[in-house]
C-alpha cells in the first residue's frame, strides 16, 4: 500500500499504517500490508500507473485522469462551499462518489472510499491576492491534474504544473511564487521558511481516495474482502469527524509561525465563483461528458 503525499508523521501516512494495523489485526496476522509513504517508491504519476497495473494493490491519493479524463471531476472548482455540503458530497454514499465509482471501476480500480482533507488556498511569498486583477503576473504551482491548472489560470495566477516532489525547490529558485488548491498543513509544514500568506481561496476540496486494484480485489475472498474494506471505512469515517478541526488546527498553528491567513470577502469570492465557473465547467464539459456534468450542475452548491 502506498500514499502518494505524506510522510510517516502525516495524516495521509498515519492512515495507511492505522490500515494495515487493522488489517493484520483483524486477519490474526494472515494479511500483512507493506506500506510505503511518500517518494519511496515513485511520484504521483508513477504510483497511479503501477496500481492500474497491479503493481501496487492499495493507494491513498488523488486519482491521475490520464487513465479516464472523467476522473477530473474530483478537482472541478467551487463544487462544494462549505463544510457540510463538501462532507455529504464527498461521502461514501455522496452524490461525488455515485459518479466516480463506475469510472474507476472502467479503469480496473476498485474505490473503497474517501479521505477528506478540507478547502484547499493560494500559499505565497512576498505577495498574495485575492481577485482576478491583483493574481495577475503570480506565477503558482498547480499539481498537473486537469482541470488544476486551468482553474489557477481563471483565477488569474499563472499555473505551472509540477510534481509535488519539486515543488520546494520551485519555489526556492523562483520558479513559481507560491503553491496552490492544497490546504494549508501542506504549504505550512513543507514551504514555511519559504511562504508568508496563505489565501483561503476554496477553489477546491481536498480530497484523497483509497483505491484498490481490481484485480487483487477480486482475487480476495469474501471475508478477506469484508477486512480491508472495513479497515479503510474505520479510517475514513475517523478522517471525516476530525478533518474540519484537523484543518483548523493547522490554520491556527500556521498563524502563530507567522504565516499571513486570509479570507477573501463575499464580494471577492463570489466574483471568483462566478468566473471560474464559467471558464473551467464550459471547458471540462468536453472531457467529462454530459451525463457527468449534468450530474455537476443537479448537485453543485449554489453561491449565497
Amino acid at each position: 500500500m502506498v500514499t502518494e503525499s505524506g510522510d510517516r508523521e502525516s495524516p495521509q501516512g498515519m492512515a495507511v499504517k492505522r490500515i494495515s494495523d487493522l488489517v493484520a489485526e483483524k486477519s490474526d496476522g494472515r494479511i500483512t500490508i507493506n506500506v510505503f509513504y511518500q517518494g519511496e517508491i515513485g511520484g504521483p504519476q508513477e504510483l497511479f500507473d503501477q496500481l492500474v497495473m497491479g503493481n501496487i494493490d492499495l493507494f491513498l491519493g488523488w486519482p491521475q485522469t490520464s487513465y479516464d479524463e472523467r476522473l477530473g471531476v474530483l478537482q472541478l472548482p467551487y463544487l462544494t462551499l462549505g463544510w457540510e455540503e463538501a462532507l455529504e458530497a464527498y461521502g461514501k454514499d455522496g452524490w461525488v462518489s455515485d459518479v466516480i465509482g463506475p469510472i474507476l471501476s472502467d479503469v480496473g480500480l476498485e474505490y473503497l472510499g474517501p479521505f477528506p482533507e478540507g478547502f484547499g488556498g493560494i500559499a505565497t511569498k512576498d505577495t498574495y491576492a485575492t481577485n482576478y486583477e491583483d493574481a495577475r503576473g503570480i506565477k503558482l504551482r498547480s499539481q498537473p491534474i486537469f482541470p488544476l491548472p486551468q482553474t489557477i489560470q481563471a483565477m488569474g495566477f499563472q499555473a505551472v504544473p509540477i510534481d509535488w516532489s519539486e515543488v520546494y525547490t520551485s519555489i526556492q529558485t523562483g520558479v513559481v511564487d507560491g503553491d496552490s488548491s492544497n490546504v494549508i498543513y501542506w504549504d505550512y509544514t513543507y514551504f514555511n521558511d519559504l511562504l508568508d500568506y496563505f489565501v483561503h481561496s476554496k477553489h477546491n476540496f481536498s480530497f484523497y481516495t483509497f483505491l484498490m486494484n481490481q484485480d487483487s480485489w477480486n482475487e480476495l475472498d469474501e471475508e478477506d474482502r469484508g477486512i480491508i474494506a472495513d479497515a479503510v471505512e474505520v479510517v475514513a469515517n475517523e478522517q471525516f469527524e476530525n478533518a474540519r478541526a484537523e484543518d483548523e488546527k493547522w490554520i491556527q498553528k500556521a498563524q502563530e509561525d507567522g504565516m499571513e491567513y486570509i479570507v477573501p470577502s463575499e464580494e471577492e469570492m463570489a466574483a471568483w465563483v462566478e468566473r471560474v465557473r464559467e471558464s473551467v465547467w464550459v471547458e471540462a464539459e468536453e472531457s467529462l461528458g454530459e451525463e457527468v456534468m449534468s450530474a455537476v450542475r443537479e448537485h453543485a452548491s449554489e453561491p449565497q
